[in-house]
C-alpha cells in the first residue's frame, strides 16, 4: 500500500508542495515578523492600503499564464519549449503596458482615491516589480505542469531566503529617512528576490536541452491556445482584484461621509488587513500548495474523461484542506491575542479575528474548489462566482458603512461575499462532475 502511494506522482507532488511549502512559508513567517515590527502600526496601515492595487496589477501582469501552461506542458506529446517560447514576448509586452497605466494612474490613485499622497512613490515601485513576477510565474507554469515540484518549492525558499536578507539590512537604514521610502524598498525587493527565484528555476531545468532558434520563434497556435485558458481565468481573477482595488476607495469615501476620520480609517483598515487577516491567512499556504498540484492532475484525467478519479481528486483535497482549516482557525479563534504578539508583537485586531475566523473555514474549502473548476474548463462559472460575490461585497461595504458601525460594514462584507462564493463555487463543480 506504501509503495502504490510512493509510486503515485499526484501524491509525491502534494507532499512536496506541503512539506517545501512550510519551510518557505517559516521563512516568509521570520520576514512578516521583521517587518511588521520594524515599520509599526503606521507602516502597516500605509501598506495595507496599497495591497489591493499590488494585487490588481499582479493579476494583470501574471495573466493566469502559470495555470495555463501547466496545463499545457502537462498535456503528453506538447512541446513545452513551443508553449513558453511563444508567451514570453506576450507577457513582456503586457508588463511594459501595465507600467504605463501605472505611472499615468499613481498620482491620482493616491491623492484622490487613497487620500493619502505620500503613497505615490510606493505605488510607482510596483509597477517595477512586475516584468520579474510576470517572467518567474511563466517558469513556474512548466514546473506545475510536469509535477517537478522540488525545484519550484526550492525557488520559494531561495527567493523568500534573498528577501529576508535584504531587508534585514535595509529596513534599518531607510527608516531613518521615511516610512514610504521603507514601504518602497520593501516592494522594489521583489526585483531581486523574484529575479533569484528565475534563476533556480532556470538551473533546474532537465540537462541537455537544447534550444533552437525555431525553438525562440513565438508560433500563433500556443499563443492561442494558452491566451484561451489564461484570458477566461484572468477575466475572474481581475474581477475580484478590482473588487478589491475599489474597497479601500469605497469604505474610506462613504466613512468620511458619514463622519468618520481619515485617521480612524486608515488605522483600523490596517489593523483588519495587516494584522486580523494576515493571521488567518497564514496557513493559506497549505491550501494553495494543494490547489496547486490538483490543477493538471484534473486537467489530464478530465481529457482523459476519468469522471471518478476527478471527483476523487477532489474530495481528497477538499477534505485535507478542510482539516488543516478546522485546526488553524480554531486555534487562532481561541487564542488570538498570543499569536498576534508572537508575530506581530501586539494584539490590535483580536476583536476583529473572533468575528472572522468561524467562518474563514470556508476559505479553505472554497480555494481548492475554485482552482477545480478552473481545471476542468469551467471558467464562465468561476467568473460568474466572482462577479456575484464581488457585487455582494462592494454593495454591503456601501450600505454597511452608513449605518455608521465602523469598520464592521466591511468585515460583515467579507463574511457574505466568501459564504456566497464558496456556495455558488461548490454548486457549479458539483453540477460539471454529476453531468457526465
Amino acid at each position: 500500500m506504501i509503495k502504490k502511494y510512493l509510486n503515485n506522482q499526484f501524491i509525491i507532488g502534494t507532499l512536496i508542495l506541503l512539506t517545501g511549502g512550510f519551510f518557505s512559508k517559516f521563512l516568509g513567517f521570520i520576514l512578516k515578523i521583521i517587518i511588521t515590527r520594524k515599520i509599526g502600526i503606521e507602516g502597516i496601515e500605509l501598506y495595507s492600503l496599497i495591497t489591493p492595487t499590488f494585487g490588481l496589477f499582479i493579476t494583470i501582469a501574471t495573466f493566469s499564464f502559470p495555470t495555463a501552461i501547466s496545463k499545457l506542458v502537462s498535456i503528453e506529446g506538447r512541446s513545452s519549449k513551443k508553449v513558453i517560447f511563444s508567451i514570453i514576448p506576450v507577457s513582456l509586452l503586457l508588463n511594459l503596458i501595465t507600467l504605463a497605466i501605472i505611472f499615468l494612474i499613481s498620482a491620482p490613485l493616491a491623492n484622490t482615491f487613497l487620500h493619502e499622497p505620500r503613497l505615490y512613490y510606493p505605488l510607482l515601485s510596483i509597477g517595477f516589480t512586475l516584468p520579474f513576477i510576470g517572467m518567474s510565474s511563466i517558469i513556474k507554469g512548466y514546473y506545475w505542469g510536469k509535477q517537478r515540484m522540488g525545484i519550484y518549492i526550492l525557488s520559494n525558499i531561495v527567493e523568500q531566503i534573498v528577501r529576508i536578507a535584504i531587508l534585514v539590512f535595509l529596513i534599518p537604514i531607510c527608516l531613518e529617512k521615511s516610512i514610504i521610502l521603507t514601504i518602497s524598498v520593501i516592494i522594489l525587493v521583489n526585483m531581486v528576490s523574484e529575479f533569484s527565484s528565475i534563476v533556480v528555476m532556470l538551473l533546474g531545468l532537465p540537462k541537455g536541452i537544447t534550444i533552437t532558434r525555431e525553438d525562440l520563434s513565438p508560433k500563433k497556435n500556443e499563443i492561442k491556445d494558452v491566451l484561451g485558458i489564461s484570458i477566461p481565468m484572468t477575466s475572474s481573477k481581475i474581477i475580484g482584484s478590482i473588487a478589491h482595488f475599489l474597497e479601500p476607495i469605497i469604505l474610506t469615501t462613504v466613512l468620511t461621509h458619514v463622519g468618520y476620520s481619515s485617521r480612524f480609517i486608515i488605522r483600523e483598515y490596517g489593523i483588519l488587513n495587516g494584522y486580523s487577516l494576515a493571521l488567518l491567512l497564514l496557513p493559506q499556504f497549505f491550501t494553495m500548495s494543494i490547489s496547486t498540484s490538483l490543477i493538471p492532475e484534473l486537467s489530464k484525467n478530465y481529457a482523459q474523461k476519468n469522471i471518478e478519479m476527478c471527483k476523487k481528486r477532489v474530495k481528497q483535497i477538499v477534505s485535507l484542506s478542510l482539516l488543516i482549516g478546522f485546526i488553524s482557525t480554531s486555534l487562532i479563534f481561541c487564542i488570538p491575542e498570543f499569536f498576534l504578539k508572537l508575530i506581530y508583537n501586539t494584539t490590535l485586531g483580536s476583536n476583529y479575528i473572533r468575528v472572522l475566523a468561524p467562518f474563514f473555514l470556508l476559505y479553505f474549502i472554497n480555494t481548492p474548489i475554485s482552482n477545480a473548476l478552473q481545471a476542468l474548463d469551467r471558467s464562465k462559472e468561476a467568473m460568474a462566482t466572482t462577479i456575484i460575490s464581488s457585487i455582494v461585497k462592494l454593495l454591503l461595504i456601501a450600505v454597511l458603512s452608513n449605518l455608521k458601525i465602523g469598520i464592521y460594514g466591511l468585515i460583515i462584507s467579507i463574511i457574505v461575499s466568501l459564504i456566497v462564493s464558496t456556495f455558488l463555487d461548490y454548486k457549479f463543480l458539483k453540477g460539471s462532475l454529476e453531468y457526465f
